[in-house]
């Protein structure tokens, strides 16, 4: 009887478990070994054309391009994740100190998040247009010249110094920080959510001891909101890390042509696969940037949760 009851209560979770299971096999698992194994061959759109071991992985490791859009990744999540994390954090808190009508602001805060980012895109090119765009018009209203937004190759710390730079001192160029001010505004919806959710689960009884013990209010925020909040921070430092890296859409539709320009500045990996597996047809060398583009988003997890959750602190 006993074995029939643990039968029993493996199978039917796992029943109501199979819909998702199966989804998460086909659409999630099932392509990523796909994934792994074209890397190996000499795929195109034809199919196979032939066992070729570790070559894409070579090709790849030596191709300029790709490191150079590795690099760019890098440079959009560095402006992105902590510029987005750090305003989404100050909004909510803000909208946490009891103001009327907190509903409607969660509600055009979140927008952004739900509008199609195509569509955000087209809004933003016309906003970034060096004649007729808000952006330069606002400039020169404040006396200032306009900028070639999404035209401008050059590093942000080249234009701040006026002389040029190595490549790896250079930062992003005006074109890539342009898209990451992008990516900065969409992604607050999301995060001032998840923050206020956070914010709402701190005791007020904490609050009430640091009023007792004389703390201002820039004092309350940074020893107690900023413990308290940590296990949602880091959360959100995960997921937001996770988005950045996925950037695709505004370099398709912001930049070029072709994407990625002026001279691959905005040239990101995602999209670097996407040319070459789905616009060159090389499947299998973008299975191997896929591939290792995997590895390297798995690693930069395992090194949050490993440094970042030393600080978090789950019970309050």
């Amino acid at each position: 009887m006993k074995r029939q009851t643990k039968i029993k209560n493996f199978i039917y979770p796992l029943l109501l478990l199979a819909p998702a299971l199966i989804i998460l096999l086909v659409f999630k698992v099932l392509p990523i070994i796909l994934a792994f194994r074209f890397s190996f061959f000499n795929w195109g759109i034809a199919g196979s054309k032939g066992f070729v071991g570790l070559r894409n992985y070579k090709i790849m490791f030596q191709d300029p391009l790709f490191w150079r859009s590795l690099l760019n990744t890098f440079y959009y999540a560095i402006v992105t994740v902590p510029l987005s994390m750090i305003f989404s954090m100050i909004i909510a808190a803000l909208l946490n100190r009891g103001i009327k009508a907190l509903g409607v602001f969660r509600t055009i805060y979140y927008l952004p998040v739900v509008t199609s980012l195509v569509a955000v895109s087209v809004v933003w090119k016309w906003l970034y247009d060096p004649t007729r765009g808000l952006f330069n018009q606002i400039l020169q209203f404040l006396g200032l010249s306009p900028l070639q937004w999404l035209q401008e190759y050059r590093g942000i710390f080249e234009l701040i110094l006026g002389k040029e730079l190595p490549l790896l001192l250079k930062g992003p160029s005006l074109a890539l920080f342009s898209l990451s001010i992008l990516g900065v505004w969409r992604s607050l919806g999301y995060n001032v959510v998840i923050f206020l959710a956070g914010l709402k689960n701190i005791p007020k009884v904490y609050y009430d001891a640091a009023k007792v013990d004389g703390a201002n209010t820039f004092q309350t925020f940074w020893h107690v909101t900023v413990p308290l909040l940590s296990p949602t921070t880091f959360y959100v430092a995960i997921m937001t890390t996770i988005t950045s890296f996925q950037m695709f859409a505004p370099v398709w539709t912001m930049t070029g042509p072709p994407p990625g320009g002026p001279l691959h500045s905005t040239l990101v990996i995602i999209y670097y696969l996407f040319r070459r597996g789905f616009e060159e047809y090389l499947i299998g060398y973008g299975s191997a940037i896929a591939f290792v583009f995997f590895l390297i988003i798995l690693a930069i997890t395992i090194l949050q949760r490993k440094y970042l959750e030393k600080r978090v602190y789950y019970e309050v």
